[in-house]
């Protein structure tokens, strides 16, 4: 946990996510990514300079008509003081069930992000803390080249100016691996996707792509990252 949390305030730092008096929504979805960063935050809450404080958000969508078992994010929440919000959705019955959609991922993404936002502004936070890593970057960046044609990816930190909040991503530094390491050793509690399409996604096949890559072009992922910040892409420069 301590490696980790060390590239949580290295990013957390080096991109001024934080500042004096925030209030951060953490998004939980209750995978690996998102509660390890509520650990983390949590975590550095106690020693990090700047005071801030914490709240928890997830987005249930109800997948096949039944509530989300979020407990154990509550039973962390509870324990460490962090004010906890499910916002309980009918996403997978428009998604899967109405709509139908061939491409699920695209419009469950844009929906979230929009009960996500209101959210926030609803419980009076000013930042949203996303969980992508390293990996997520990469994948992305690989994706849009390949699909829309666009050198892009995730932003460390990025503004929405229509709701006026800060999106920051403070685990944007840590590899996959280091969480998932984490995680089994610290025993960290994950809520399992219940999602029809669950790594059967085009992010899925990227990831495989990237992984095979690098066995001829050892450290591709960080290669990636590191291209676009001394590029200036995507806001990935200090």
């Amino acid at each position: 946990m301590q490696k980790l949390l060390s590239l949580v305030r290295a990013a957390v730092d080096k991109y001024n996510m934080i500042d004096e008096g925030d209030r951060i929504a953490v998004c939980v979805s209750g995978g690996k990514d998102s509660v390890l960063m509520l650990l983390c935050l949590i975590n550095l809450k106690r020693f990090y300079p700047k005071k801030f404080e914490l709240c928890a958000v997830t987005v249930d969508p109800q997948f096949y008509g039944e509530n989300g078992d979020f407990s154990q994010i509550e039973e962390i929440c509870r324990e460490n003081g962090v004010e906890y919000m499910i916002k309980r959705t009918g996403l997978y019955n428009v998604i899967f069930e109405e709509r139908k959609e061939s491409n699920p991922c695209s419009l469950c993404a844009r929906m979230r992000r929009g009960i996500l936002h209101d959210t926030a502004k609803e419980l009076g936070c000013n930042k949203i803390s996303l969980g992508h890593h390293l990996d997520d970057t990469a994948e992305t960046f690989i994706m849009n080249l390949f699909s829309g044609g666009r050198a892009e990816s995730f932003s460390p930190v990025s503004y929405l100016s229509r709701k006026d909040l800060y999106m920051i991503r403070p685990m944007i530094f840590a590899y996959e691996t280091d969480i998932e390491r984490v995680v089994r050793k610290e025993n960290v509690p994950i809520v399992k996707s219940r999602c029809p399409v669950d790594e059967k996604t085009n992010r899925e096949d990227t990831k495989k792509l990237l992984a095979d890559l690098e066995k001829k072009y050892p450290g591709l992922r960080q290669k990636i990252v590191g291209a676009m910040e001394r590029g200036k892409l995507s806001g990935w420069h200090e």
